[in-house]
């Protein structure tokens, strides 16, 4: 690499790590990359809090094995399987609209770091309790009440078999619970449910196992009290 190249890199990966600070979904659908440096690639974002910062609901162990091992190698993999495969296209979401056109490396670490990018988002310290604003009033319009949601969601994410997530999603302007296997997201043309995310629960079992071992129902439990309702407001009022 050059010094221009590395340069002009290194600023857009800077600005990136900006944008990310605000609005992490849509710094994620930038290319960092321009015609000089190659295919598209995506930076891995900064954790909004500290590894200890959502105790003792999500220990800081497990916050930190899952973001600097699991999210940093989902980012790493995804960025060597997009310049493998010189794809540069305007934007992850449109990647996932074609990853059936893809080898399996850009669903499965794609969709790592693309769940991951969200997941972090809509947690968060001194958080938990009842959504307020728009989320709140299409929450009950959609499922009677918080509570019923809440135990809507928790059972969809209770018998979710094996890894997966369990996502809320924008669809037809209303709102839906569904789950994914693996790292697929309702974005992908392969999911079966198809619609904007805006609220997600990570299933694998590092996200809770250090903690809660097999206690599937303690994670699910444990997670509701950081939600960051805030931002879950702010991913629905995006286009």
């Amino acid at each position: 690499m050059d010094k221009r190249t590395f340069l002009k890199t290194s600023i857009l990966a800077g600005a990136g790590a900006l944008l990310a600070a605000n609005n992490p979904l849509k710094a994620t659908a930038q290319s960092f990359s321009d015609s000089e440096s190659g295919p598209m690639t995506f930076p891995q974002l900064p954790l909004p809090y500290a590894y200890n910062a959502l105790e003792p609901h999500i220990d800081a162990q497990t916050m930190e094995i899952h973001y600097s091992k699991h999210y940093a190698a989902y980012t790493k993999n995804f960025n060597d399987a997009l310049v493998s495969q010189k794809i540069n296209s305007s934007s992850i979401e449109d990647i996932f609209r074609n990853t059936s056109k893809y080898p399996a490396a850009i669903r499965n670490q794609g969709g790592g770091y693309y769940n991951h990018s969200l997941f972090w988002e809509i947690m968060g310290p001194n958080a938990g309790g009842e959504p307020t604003g728009e989320v709140a009033s299409k929450i009950t319009s959609n499922f009677g009440s918080f509570a019923e949601f809440k135990e809507d969601f928790s059972k969809a994410a209770l018998t979710l078999f094996g890894s997966g997530w369990v996502w809320l999603i924008v669809k037809d302007g209303k709102l839906e619970i569904t789950t994914s296997a693996n790292q697929d997201n309702p974005v992908m043309d392969v999911a079966s449910v198809k619609g904007k995310p805006i609220f997600a629960l990570d299933i694998w079992e590092h996200a809770y196992y250090l903690k809660h071992q097999n206690r599937r129902a303690e994670y699910i439990d444990a997670f509701w009290n950081v939600v960051n309702w805030k931002k879950v407001n702010e991913y629905l009022s995006r286009p």
